[in-house]
């Protein structure tokens, strides 16, 4: 998911002799990341960003655990504190002295962005031409997830993933290592079903409008 940022710098001081200090803001920032708290993993979008704090919104109530981590695409973390909100939609500040917000808009990343992915461990089945496989998911992206098999599998094998907490997704095998592998779906998630599917295996009470 893309980002498209509007660059709003505001100075202090006048008059000649004065300290004119710039303080750059950044809105209309849109840019898929995640929440994680002790509740879970949760998709957000970083709506608008500054050197002290974020405005996120989610496709459900938002977690109502004071203090998170925002975790970009990239796998930056950044310890998070709860100012307001209500409903989908919260303000955030950084703990400590903030950040330079470049980190946050900028493609200046140290590591290149990457699928988002969320660390859900999910009892599944695995339909194949031979039989089912029991199997239990390790992360899980809008395009594709990393399970742990009961049996190997073999490389572009396909197959149909069945759970009673999601729909059923066909995919291939794209890689294999002992029991661990990766999947590929046939169909991709959109960003707005990946949050809400994902958000139903954790905390069902988010999707009931209630903060869980």
């Amino acid at each position: 998911m893309g980002f498209a940022a509007v660059d709003v710098t505001e100075t202090t001081g006048a008059g000649p002799g004065s300290d004119r200090r710039t303080s750059p803001r950044f809105t209309s920032l849109i840019r898929a990341a995640k929440l994680v708290c002790g509740k879970g993993e949760f998709v957000c979008v970083v709506r608008d960003v500054s050197a002290k704090g974020v405005g996120l919104r989610c496709f459900h109530s938002m977690p109502s655990d004071p203090a998170m981590a925002l975790e970009l695409q990239n796998g930056e973390s950044f310890e998070i504190e709860r100012v307001r909100g209500e409903g989908h939609e919260a303000s955030f500040r950084f703990t400590g002295d903030g950040v330079a917000v470049e980190r946050l808009v900028r493609e200046t990343w140290l590591y290149p962005r990457r699928p988002l992915r969320l660390n859900l461990a999910i009892p599944i089945v695995l339909r194949t031409l031979a039989g089912p496989i029991a199997a239990v998911t390790e992360n899980m992206s809008q395009q594709g997830c990393r399970v742990e098999t009961a049996l190997p599998l073999a490389i572009a094998q396909p197959l149909v993933i069945e759970s009673p907490h999601l729909p059923a997704i066909r995919a291939k095998v794209r890689w294999r290592l002992g029991s661990h592998g990766g999947l590929v779906f046939d169909d991709t998630f959109s960003l707005r079903d990946f949050a809400v599917h994902t958000a139903k295996l954790q905390n069902p009470a988010l999707m009931a409008g209630r903060a869980g």
